[in-house]
């Protein structure tokens, strides 16, 4: 198999690791010059991924920021013009690109598809890349239709080299307002909490807890920014609901009502079990 990767940060770079190490030909492309020349000294890629090999691609994985994805994507459709290659998007929005793909590949005959990788460390760049980042990793999908099974397939085995496991068919729509609760809400509350001063204080005093919490505070600004704005009204939600129920906690121990506190926790701890299952 032949796979273009566009964008050689941590989660295009292991995506040309992993496809490398099965033994596929890597074309790679990243505006960074000198993330390209690591990645094809290394031998990370084969070559660059350019207009001359765009068409030899059976793969195209596009890891950029949405706004430039959707720019590479404009960019390159009317040179995949009837062609046999499969573009994936690996952003972690979904609906603005999703509803530009569809039509961009409908008018120039070339299949896209939606998807996010649900694995990442708390880094970023290429130097941070690895083979098995994504081995045994959900990965969702945004295909045009949901129920061909046998499109499916052929898109699962062109991802097989990366090893996911979990694969999950939805729409742009759900995919976005799950996202907004299940990772950008705790991205914003780990960078929150770590504002408090006495944090500063903390070594000494802290241990699993505190590592949890705060592992995805250190965040890439601009990409997690980008992020927020294109799913707002989502993730607007979640803050607001987290907002309201830690209101819920602050008033009962402000009131010192053991009863009203006991039964708040109570609450989070059944609705953690019920989550758990």
């Amino acid at each position: 198999m032949k796979v273009g990767i566009c964008g050689l940060g941590l989660i295009g770079g292991s995506m040309a690791k992993a496809y490398k190490a099965a033994g596929h030909t890597v074309y790679g492309f990243d505006k960074n010059a000198s993330a390209l020349g690591f990645a094809q000294l290394s031998g990370i890629c084969d070559a660059e991924l350019g207009d001359d090999n765009l068409r030899e691609c059976d793969l195209i994985l596009i890891a950029l920021y949405p706004f430039a994805a959707i720019e590479y994507l404009r960019d390159i459709a009317p040179k995949l013009a009837s062609s046999k290659t499969v573009v994936i998007d690996l952003c972690g929005t979904k609906k603005q690109i999703c509803d530009i793909g569809f039509a961009l590949a409908k008018e120039y005959n070339f299949t896209f598809v939606g998807g996010h990788p649900m694995a990442g460390t708390q880094y970023s760049g290429i130097k941070y890349a690895k083979e098995n980042l994504f081995k045994n990793a959900p990965m969702v999908l945004v295909p045009s239709v949901c129920d061909d099974i046998f499109f499916l397939e052929k898109i699962k085995n062109l991802l097989a080299p990366a090893m996911f496991g979990k694969i999950t068919v939805t729409t742009a729509e759900k995919h976005d307002r799950m996202i907004a609760f299940t990772s950008q809400l705790a991205h914003v509350v780990s960078n929150a909490y770590v504002k408090s001063p006495t944090a500063q204080e903390h070594k000494g005093f802290s241990a699993g807890s505190y590592k949890d919490l705060t592992r995805v505070a250190w965040l890439n600004e601009y990409m997690w920014s980008e992020l927020f704005l294109e799913n707002k009204e989502p993730l607007l939600f979640e803050i607001d609901s987290i907002i309201n129920s830690l209101s819920e906690y602050r008033d009962a121990i402000a009131a010192d009502d053991a009863e009203r506190l006991t039964s708040l926790l109570r609450d989070g701890r059944v609705a953690k079990e019920l989550v758990d299952g």
